[in-house]
Formats: C-alpha cells, structure tokens, sequence
C-alpha cells in the first residue's frame, strides 16, 4: 500500500512579541473602566446641565480609550509559509515576503530600545517587532518558533538584503535556543550599537551592521 503524504496546511506561527492573551484581560478591563467614567460623569453633569450636553460630555470622555481597547484586543500578526498576516481594527491585511522589494532593520533608541524588520512589498509596508531591551539588557525577544519561520520566509526572497537578515536571525535562533548571554545575541548587540551613537531618531541598521551581526 502507498503511503499518503502528508498535506495538512501547515500552521500560521504568531510574530507578537507580547502574546496577545497576556495583555487582553488588562484591556478588557480597561475598556469597562473607560466606559464606567464615561457613564459616571454623565450621569454627574445631566444633575447640573441638560442631558444632551451631560450626554456629548460622557462620550468625548470615556469612548476614545474604550475604543482603543477594544482595537488593541484586535491586533494580531502571524506568519503562514512566506505571507504574513495582519490584524487590526480596519481589517486583515497580509504581505507576502518572498515578493518583498525592501527589507530593513530598524533600532528605535530609548530607556526602552526596540529592535524591528520592515518589509515592503510595493506600496505595502509592514512592521514586525523583533526585540525590546532595557539599558539593564533585559527585555523581550521574538519566541523562538516565530524566528525561525520569519528567517526562512525571508530566504525565500530573492533580495541580498533579506538573505542577510534571514542570517542575523538564525544567529539570533541559536543564540537564544543555547541561552546565551545578551552579548552574544545579535539583536540586542543592534540595540547596544545604536544606543552607543547616543541617537534619539530611528536607526537603519546598513548592510555592514547586518554583516558583523550575523557573525
């Protein structure tokens, strides 16, 4: 008898680098907090105002930090095969990275450093966070499943750029699968190595940065 491949689709791996099931009951509550105030003050101003007034004041004061709860709960981003997808309040919006035609590292400097890949794709661009540090060097990295999917994903594009930041990341994978220590891993080297240039604007990481990273 034949043996059947296997075709089951492979699973979509998420790139949030918080879990969104970490922070969604501390939104949930958020979103009720807002809408209580809100409520609260209305109900306060129609004692002294009239109710349209008290009404229109309750809203402007509680709906905007609702809304943004509730939108934030919304926000997800996975990886399936080469196409990422994003989710957010307008919708889901995907960008395929084998067809990427700019791939780039960004450090946002700070007591709270990021470390992000941008991948364009025609007039989409897309943000994936990579890593967090503190100045201490603690912080949060990307798991290492979503890693891993994201680097072959990029070596599946024909770009030198993507090539080589498909490296620094293995790099990275190894890094973090032996636990090593902050200095031996690249993203938080990236983070040192602009936080040395005392920048306070967002740093492209060139294509010699990416070189010695991936080392």
């Amino acid at each position: 008898m034949t043996e059947q491949p296997n075709t089951q689709p492979a699973t979509p791996v998420g790139l949030d680098l918080i879990a969104p099931e970490m922070y969604a009951p501390a939104l949930r509550r958020l979103s009720l907090a807002a809408l209580g105030v809100g409520i609260g003050v209305g109900l306060l101003l129609a004692l002294f105002v009239s109710w349209p007034i008290a009404l229109c004041a309750g809203v402007v004061l509680g709906a905007p930090t609702a809304l943004y709860a509730v939108a934030a709960q919304r926000r997800r981003m996975s990886l399936d095969g080469t196409v990422i997808h994003a989710r957010n309040w307008s919708g889901e919006h995907t960008l395929d990275l084998a067809a990427a035609t700019g791939v780039e590292v960004l450090v946002y400097p700070g007591r709270l450093s990021r470390v992000v890949l941008r991948v364009t794709t025609g007039p989409e661009t897309r943000i994936v966070p990579l890593a967090m540090y503190t100045d201490g060097g603690s912080g949060r990295e990307m798991h290492i499943l979503g890693l891993r999917k994201l680097a072959d994903a990029l070596a599946a594009c024909p770009l030198a750029a993507a090539l080589a930041v498909s490296s620094m990341l293995v790099h990275q994978l190894r890094a973090e699968a032996r636990d090593a220590n902050a200095e031996e891993r690249p993203l938080y080297r990236a983070a040192r190595m602009v936080r040395a240039k005392d920048s306070v604007q967002p740093v492209v990481l060139s294509d010699q940065d990416i070189a010695e990273l991936a080392r």
